[in-house]
């Protein structure tokens, strides 16, 4: 297993307990999400033991978080990552309602997308948190 991304491609997190919802997040970003910025390699969570192990191996770049995810929600999981992971890195939460905001802000998350999703603005917003991992990454080469 790679330590970290490759210069051609980052590595960004999706977790959701709706299939598909993580596929509608995946079909968004797309294999590049922007032509400034690495390919994508998605990696697929259902699960928020799985989400944890992934945000501490040091080999995921950006995640995408569903804040309807259940029993574990994406914002719960956004505190403890950021309070907990060392270099945690950026976090975008999906989040259902407006009036959800002020929790996401709670969460520490690093931008904020509502439902339902538009491709556009999901891609552009994780091109945008690729580039601040590109460029604040404690490990770069």
């Amino acid at each position: 297993m790679s330590t970290g991304s490759t210069d051609d491609t980052m590595r960004v997190l999706v977790y959701s307990d709706d299939a598909t919802t993580r596929a509608e997040v995946s079909a968004a970003i797309g294999r590049r999400p922007a032509a400034d910025v690495p390919f994508v390699e998605i990696v697929e969570c259902a699960t928020e033991p799985k989400v944890h192990q992934w945000l501490g191996s040091g080999e995921i770049d950006v995640a995408v978080l569903d804040g309807e995810t259940q029993p574990a929600g994406g914002m719960g999981v956004s505190r403890q990552a950021k309070d907990e992971v060392y270099d945690c890195p950026p976090i975008c939460l999906i989040i259902a309602r407006r009036d959800d905001r002020w929790l996401a802000d709670w969460s520490k998350a690093d931008a904020v997308v509502p439902q339902p999703l538009e491709p556009m603005v999901l891609a552009d917003t994780v091109a945008d948190l690729m580039r601040r991992r590109s460029a604040t990454r404690l490990n770069a080469k």
